[in-house]
């Protein structure tokens, strides 16, 4: 039953990787920052709800199942990450290397863990 629920946790992980990547695009093209309180507030707490309750789950499955090339200081790192560009995607002033490197990681650890939950 938990595997279901993180496989489900780090498929909304991964969506909501894809939307940010969206936002910092459409931001970077268009110069326009989004509203804090209304679009990156909102949006910043529904995806810290998914990474407080992903994160611990998911440190036990990788602890206790030892997948190859995948530890939980990554899963840390990962968290950590996307929280941070959760609030820089939305500002077109945000480093644009910065950001897609952040990108690059989360998606490269989420789509890890996927397989590896997928497999299991």
């Amino acid at each position: 039953m938990e595997l279901r629920h993180l496989i489900d946790l780090n498929r909304q992980l991964i969506e909501y990787t894809e939307q940010l990547s969206n936002i910092y695009h459409e931001v970077k093209e268009t110069g326009e920052e989004k509203d804090f309180f209304s679009e990156v507030k909102p949006f910043c707490d529904r995806l810290k709800e998914v990474i407080d309750e992903w994160l611990p789950l998911a440190k036990v499955w990788v602890a206790e199942n030892r997948p190859k090339h995948l530890f939980v200081l990554q899963l840390e790192h990962t968290a950590e990450n996307l929280q941070m560009v959760s609030v820089r995607a939305f500002y077109p002033s945000s480093s644009r290397k910065m950001v897609l490197d952040h990108f690059q990681s989360v998606k490269y650890i989420l789509a890890r863990l996927q397989e590896e939950l997928e497999r299991a």
